[in-house]
């Protein structure tokens, strides 16, 4: 397998390609009027943006990055408030089972994305977390 798969239905085409620009940091590699491609090496996933009049309901939980070091979690955060980006942080949080240093972005449509960084296992589970 290559690349993971998602297609996302948006309202606003626009504001999602440039907020989907910003957030995996390269320009989609198809873009047309109802719709968009993004396809990313590092995580291989293929992103796509699908233009609907309506988006009613969130059948998604959320979407998310994990990073393989703390200073990535940083880089990212300081990357993302640079590009104008409002960053909601979860540092040293636990959530699934997991001690995390975390931060969230929204996308034009209330989609939520989390870059996390996994610091160490836990027995407890915070069923606060993941919610937005």
């Amino acid at each position: 397998m290559k690349y993971v798969h998602v297609g996302v239905n948006v309202t606003k085409i626009n504001e999602s390609i440039e907020f989907y620009s910003k957030v995996f940091g390269v320009e989609p590699v198809k873009s047309k009027s109802n719709y968009a491609k993004f396809l990313l090496d590092k995580p291989g996933i293929n992103f796509t943006l699908n233009l609907k009049d309506e988006v009613r309901g969130n059948q998604v939980n959320h979407f998310g990055f994990q990073v393989e070091t703390a200073e990535e979690i940083l880089s990212h955060k300081k990357r993302l408030e640079k590009e104008g980006f409002f960053a909601r942080d979860e540092m040293n949080t636990t959530c699934c089972y997991a001690v995390q240093d975390k931060f969230w972005v929204t996308d034009p449509d209330g989609n939520e994305w989390e870059f996390f960084y996994t610091k160490a296992e836990s027995e407890i589970e915070d069923n606060t977390c993941c919610t937005g």
